[in-house]
């Protein structure tokens, strides 16, 4: 309501039959702007009272909310008014637990074929208090098949990237089993007496490029298979804490000085033990190449909100800020050595965990690599994520 007509509600004891009338049309024509707002929309727009039965409805959401026939005569809760089992499970289980902040998504059958509508519960909330509840419709087909499409053309791009690391990498191995397959020919033809030691020298040598070449298959279909992970609840500062008791002796021997800060109490989130310590062990490994000379590696835990947040801090060189975007990039790396698959797999992991990592780093001082794990009483969304930053280059 206008404020013009509420001061003019003040004064309604004062005003006669005219004033009155002119009073009561200008609070109908406000109302009928509103009305003609809210019908306006594309989304479906519903009001329900305290007792979850609908007050208000605008024409989109008769269009996309599976309402029985002749719902607008039923004083009836919500729930009781759907055609669609799912949906209506959803409003009443919410609704009935208060739980007034809550989306999902439906697929639904329409005329066109099927359609994905998001379904948004909020609080009525008026001077303070909670007079009912609104729910929002959204018809996001349209916008999902432009995600997939979009999802579709990264993994394509990701893979087309990946195949070219491995025919890189392949070619090396392949060219010298082939110059040491040349020599045993050579020395085959020639009709002399074979030289045991050169003979033995080439098939080592072919036999580690045989080794060398299964090495790169292995990370490549464990970067692109689906990964087998099994979240659990588990203990963050007890998984840390294991894993540097295990790689203590390997960091005091590279002069690389070690501290936990673990936050005490609660410190669980939902785990894959055997892959987390994994994703930890390779950016362990990218700090410690960092500090060819030594330096100091801390890890930190703390939480946040209904989650914990992991911080593996380095005092290493630091990345670049023009390489820090390439990082998770498949087969990038600016070692002399390595599959250039190790951050990649880092950031699959953690993304399997339904946690976001992050990067900060600074040339000649080190890097902060952050993973913030979400709340463990929820099941973590596998959400395509673009990575920003990462620590130090495998």
């Amino acid at each position: 309501m206008s404020r013009f007509v509420k001061k003019a509600l003040e004064k309604a004891p004062r005003l006669d039959k005219s004033q009155l009338e002119s009073l009561l049309a200008m609070v109908v024509s406000e109302h009928e702007l509103y009305e003609a707002s809210l019908h306006s929309l594309p989304s479906g727009f519903v009001v329900l009272d305290p007792a979850h039965r609908v007050l208000f409805h605008n024409k989109a959401a008769e269009r996309l909310v599976p309402f029985v026939p002749g719902f607008e005569g039923l004083e009836k809760p919500v729930w009781n008014l759907l055609r669609d089992n799912d949906v209506a499970a959803f409003l009443r289980q919410a609704l009935e637990a208060n739980q007034t902040s809550l989306t999902r998504e439906f697929v639904l059958d329409a005329a066109s074929g099927p359609r994905i509508l998001s379904f948004a519960l909020m609080p009525l909330v008026q001077s303070g208090r909670i007079h009912g509840s609104m729910l929002l419709v959204q018809d996001v087909t349209d916008r999902k098949s432009r995600e997939s499409r979009l999802r579709r053309a990264e993994s394509l791009a990701s893979l087309t990237t990946m195949a070219a690391g491995v025919a890189h990498e392949i070619k090396n191995p392949l060219g010298s089993m082939g110059i040491h397959i040349q020599l045993i020919q050579r020395a085959l033809k020639s009709g002399k007496p074979l030289d045991e030691n050169t003979l033995s020298h080439d098939l080592e040598v072919i036999n580690e490029e045989i080794n060398r070449l299964n090495g790169i298959v292995v990370d490549f279909l464990f970067a692109v298979r689906p990964m087998d992970t099994t979240l659990v609840l588990g203990g963050l500062n007890k998984t840390v804490t294991d894993l540097m008791e295990f790689l203590g002796p390997e960091l005091a021997q590279a002069n690389i000085l070690t501290e936990l800060s673990l936050e005490k109490g609660d410190d669980t989130v939902l785990m894959d033990e055997r892959f987390l310590k994994q994703a930890l062990l390779n950016l362990i490994k990218n700090s410690m190449h960092a500090m060819a000379n030594g330096g100091k590696l801390t890890f930190s835990t703390k939480k946040t909100g209904d989650g914990m947040a992991l911080k593996v801090v380095d005092t290493g060189a630091g990345i670049p800020e023009e390489v820090l975007e390439k990082i998770f990039e498949p087969y990038f790396t600016t070692k002399d050595f390595g599959s250039g698959l190790g951050l990649t797999l880092v950031y699959k992991i953690v993304k399997e965990h339904g946690a976001d990592i992050q990067v900060n780093s600074k040339v000649g001082t080190g890097t902060t690599v952050t993973i913030a794990f979400p709340p463990a009483h929820r099941t973590p969304a596998l959400l395509e994520h673009k990575a920003t930053e990462q620590g130090d280059v495998s």
